[in-house]
């Protein structure tokens, strides 16, 4: 890329992305480039279908560009894509919570997939800086579902990974829990200094974010 190279960041270098329907090729995007730099907010914005989600998954590293790069930087060294998740945090409009686990065995998970000792000790300490401490033996039906997006929001944190990815991350929810939820989200952003890439159909939250982009007809549009 001719710009200069922003250390700690995910880089996105003339990517594009297409999927087929039937003999068609149904282009998302073409040669966009970004970056994404560690500590700071990001948000997507355009309508329905324009590839926002998908260009979220790019930068994660979880598929592929059909053409073109996605590189993360972090100081002098190109971390691999494996490096790259294991360095991330991700957040759901869904939750994607284990219906069969309690809210602290699903806020565990991360770390004892990690093989941290400390798991269980950690894991209490969100659910009280959540105000959730009465519900960690309740099963995620058991959550409303501000509650259970907010365990979803502290599971993505709790490893303190360098970036988290959020799609639609208040999608589901009324204009008040989402509000909380936004809290959430931008508190724990400014505590632990990671970069947060997040994908969104809500105005007020894009709004909140440093930097906003709008993908409109396969084109990055700057929009703050």
């Amino acid at each position: 890329m001719s710009k200069s190279v922003v250390k700690n960041s995910i880089e996105l270098d003339s990517i594009s992305h297409f999927f087929k329907s039937g003999d068609k090729k149904i282009h998302l995007f073409k040669d966009l480039s970004l970056s994404f730099e560690m500590g700071k907010t990001t948000a997507i914005v355009g309508p329905s279908g324009s590839g926002k989600s998908s260009l979220l998954t790019l930068a994660a590293g979880l598929e592929e560009p059909k053409s073109g790069a996605v590189y993360c930087r972090h100081g002098s060294k190109l971390l691999t894509t494996d490096e790259l998740r294991n360095q991330s945090g991700f957040i759901f409009q869904h939750f994607h919570l284990l219906p069969e686990l309690s809210a602290l065995s699903n806020l565990a998970l991360p770390l004892r997939l990690r093989g941290d000792t400390n798991f269980h000790e950690k894991s209490l300490k969100w659910l009280n800086h959540l105000g959730l401490q009465q519900r960690a033996d309740h099963k995620p039906s058991q959550l409303s579902g501000g509650e259970q997006q907010r365990i979803a929001i502290a599971r993505a944190f709790i490893t303190q990974p360098n970036y988290i990815f959020a799609d639609e991350p208040t999608g589901n929810l009324d204009k008040v829990t989402s509000e909380i939820i936004s809290d959430l989200m931008f508190n724990c952003t400014k505590e632990t200094g990671c970069g947060v890439i997040l994908v969104t159909h809500s105005s007020q939250l894009a709004e909140r974010a440093d930097d906003c982009y709008r993908l409109v007809n396969g084109k990055l549009e700057h929009a703050s």
